[in-house]
């Protein structure tokens, strides 16, 4: 019997019980390299089995198969056998070999992997986001699991502009991660989903991650999300946040050199600090092209235009009536007209609260007219405490569960080796 023929037969008749499949996965394993040394004639195989009964033994034919080169018109009848077997697959059997799930060469990543490169290889990144979020739930040993998979699902949503469907991973609170890569990429990817749906202190924190994230050697996507960042804060906050020096728990080499990368974005937040419109104005004007080339220029406007609003703002602190030519005046606008819509759009947005009488040009400033005890205030405010009690016990819990790690405990063993206590001026009581 043909060698393949053979395996195929196995596959099939070693796919019910658990003790079955984990000796068929013993020998797919076996016959990986043999499988990929047949990868043209194993379309037909693919056939023979099917996706929800030989998921495991579909997984590794699906692997050998899709591991050559491929051409665009392989990619149009690639893709929709991927996505097929991700939507239909059993997850028990594609998680088999747990011990492989942090390797990035386990065969459902790799398949995974490969559906991102032919959905841009085809430029219709939307039709990879939903299979690699169905397969990244699949792979995750629960729902707090961040897998390699959920990166490339954010990368996609954002070549897509698919930003709703991004955030559905976003509201997740996700803590075990198998490689620190993994949530490098999901904060970054995270933060420019949020960027683009306007949820900027979301998007502030994921990109605070990546810039604070242990480093030994500075890389492309540190840099550009500090040039973000520095955008981001610019528009939420009216300030550059980490204008002194980043925190001290950002790596070395963050600390030194990431600022150099991102000359002309510090030297804008230096010319939003001086509050002069024209002078911002002149130096976005000046550097346009910069700002082009790292695809930033659109947050730049939303810079520019926050301080219009920001300036706008202050009016309120300072007046409670004003007409829209003194607003315009003010804030260096070119005509009532123009203040009328900023007003409206700050009003629409919730970022200021006021009345504008259309027969005399009149803005009149009023207070915030939430008194937060509504009865839907009231509903947000305790969901906010439930979320941040529930974080509390995982957090106490990761912190048990670390303090009683073997190989945590003899790394702090050796580390206070090296140091004699006895050689420090440490207090033995605390007033507390």
């Amino acid at each position: 019997m043909d060698p393949l023929e053979a395996l195929v037969a196995q596959i099939q008749g070693l796919s019910s019980t658990p003790g079955d499949i984990a000796r068929l996965h013993i020998i797919l394993k076996q016959a990986d390299d043999s499988l990929r040394a047949e990868s043209t004639r194993l379309s037909p195989v693919l056939g023979q089995l099917a996706p929800s009964e030989h998921s495991l033994g579909f997984l590794y034919v699906l692997d050998a198969f899709t591991s050559g080169q491929i051409s665009k018109q392989q990619a149009e009848t690639s893709v929709p056998i991927i996505t097929g077997f991700i939507n239909a697959c059993n997850a028990e059997q594609i998680r088999l070999a747990p011990e492989k799930c942090i390797n990035l060469c386990y065969p459902i990543v790799l398949v995974c992997k490969r559906l991102k490169d032919q959905v841009m290889m085809l430029e219709a990144p939307i039709r990879g986001a939903g299979p690699l979020l169905t397969a990244a739930r699949k792979l995750q040993l629960s729902t707090e699991h961040l897998t390699p998979l959920h990166s490339d699902f954010l990368m996609l949503c954002v070549l897509a502009k698919c930003y709703k469907t991004g955030l559905s991973i976003l509201e997740d609170d996700i803590f075990e991660v198998d490689q620190p890569r993994d949530l490098f990429l999901y904060c970054y990817y995270g933060g420019m989903i949020c960027i683009g749906l306007k949820r900027f202190q979301k998007a502030l924190d994921l990109l605070h991650n990546v810039v604070t994230a242990p480093m030994s050697t500075l890389n492309a996507i540190a840099v550009e999300a500090y040039k973000k960042y520095i955008l981001v804060s610019l528009i939420h906050h009216g300030q550059w946040q980490l204008s002194t020096s980043l925190p001290k728990y950002a790596s070395s080499v963050a600390q030194r050199s990431l600022k150099n990368f991102c000359q002309p974005y510090i030297e804008l937040a230096s010319s939003y600090g001086t509050e002069k419109i024209a002078e911002l104005e002149a130096y976005v004007q000046t550097n346009t092209e910069k700002f082009e080339n790292d695809n930033n220029l659109g947050l730049v406007k939303q810079v520019v235009l926050s301080m219009y609003k920001r300036n706008i703002q202050r009016l309120t602190q300072t007046y409670l009536t004003l007409s829209l030519q003194d607003i315009a005046n003010t804030v260096q606008l070119n005509s009532p007209k123009e203040a009328e819509m900023h007003v409206l759009q700050m009003i629409q947005d919730g970022e200021i609260y006021a009345t504008i009488n259309q027969r005399d040009g009149m803005v009149r400033f009023l207070e915030d007219p939430e008194q937060y005890k509504t009865c839907e205030m009231i509903e947000n405010i305790d969901s906010s405490i439930q979320r941040i009690m529930a974080l509390s016990r995982k957090l106490s819990a990761m912190d048990e569960q670390i303090s009683c790690d073997q190989l945590y405990l003899s790394k702090v063993g050796r580390e206070r080796q090296r140091y004699d206590f006895d050689d420090f001026d440490v207090p033995t009581k605390f007033n507390i």
